[in-house]
């Protein structure tokens, strides 16, 4: 039961070429830094990533997109990481955009076993028609579209159906973890955290407090263990290393 890795190296080694990864995080918030930092040394490419959105300039998976170790991204969001948006427009990479409540729900589905559903959210649009850049050529025109999904009506509303995502492997962030992977996670963490770990088949939570079995109440588990199979302590100073998306200040 006790599954603690000896470090974030042994917690990945096993990640090879062109494996699927669910990872966890919002931004800046609730990113497994460690576990992407230690997947970089390791040096496997041709990934296929399902987060939100792919890190930003130099931290999170933008460091593994920078050095060109991504071939694929489902997300939500390509936001304001310059490398991820130049990439994606010059064809070096291939990006499945994904309303966010969707992209939630398909990465909370895989972990449910449910193989699909039906939503609203995209009807009437390209994300059900078809037609999305997957992949763009040298050129600028679109090498790869998405194809047209399936649609029925409910009631006389119209849906469109999603598939599930399941992935080989699943990296997330939490604040507190016992040796039975058993997670919580901090404020906003707490938002594709959980999802992705529950879509990955095999999970590694690196965690700012390693407890003792016991230590966190039943009522206060966010994530059971049951979905975790590797846990990665993290020392001090890796737990405070927490970067700011954006800085406000007053005068």
């Amino acid at each position: 039961m006790d599954k603690v890795a000896g470090s974030a190296a042994a917690a990945v080694a096993d990640i090879g070429h062109g494996a699927s990864l669910a990872v966890g995080g919002f931004g800046l918030s609730g990113v497994p830094n460690v576990l992407i930092g230690a997947l970089h040394e390791a040096g496997p490419g041709g990934l296929s990533v399902v987060s939100n959105n792919c890190g930003v300039d130099g931290g999170g998976l933008g460091v593994l997109l920078e050095a060109g170790r991504i071939a694929r991204v489902t997300g939500s969001y390509i936001g304001e990481n310059k490398a991820f948006a130049r990439k994606y427009l010059a064809g070096e990479v291939e990006v499945e955009l994904t309303p966010q409540g969707t992209l939630a729900e398909r990465l909370r589905a895989g972990g449910c076993g449910v193989p699909a559903f039906y939503t609203p959210a995209g009807v009437g649009t390209a994300v059900a028609e078809g037609g999305l850049p997957w992949r763009y050529a040298a050129d600028g025109s679109v090498a790869v579209a998405s194809p047209p999904k399936e649609t029925r009506e409910f009631d006389g509303v119209p849906h469109v159906l999603e598939h599930a995502i399941r992935t080989d492997f699943a990296l997330v962030r939490a604040a507190r973890g016992d040796r039975h992977g058993n997670l919580v996670f901090a404020g906003s963490s707490r938002n594709f955290n959980p999802l992705a770990a529950m879509a990955g088949r095999i999970t590694i939570a690196e965690v700012e407090e390693l407890v003792e079995p016991g230590e966190i109440a039943p009522g206060e588990v966010h994530l059971p263990g049951v979905f975790v199979q590797r846990v990665v302590a993290l020392t001090a100073d890796q737990a405070a290393a927490k970067g700011i998306e954006k800085r406000t200040v007053r005068g």
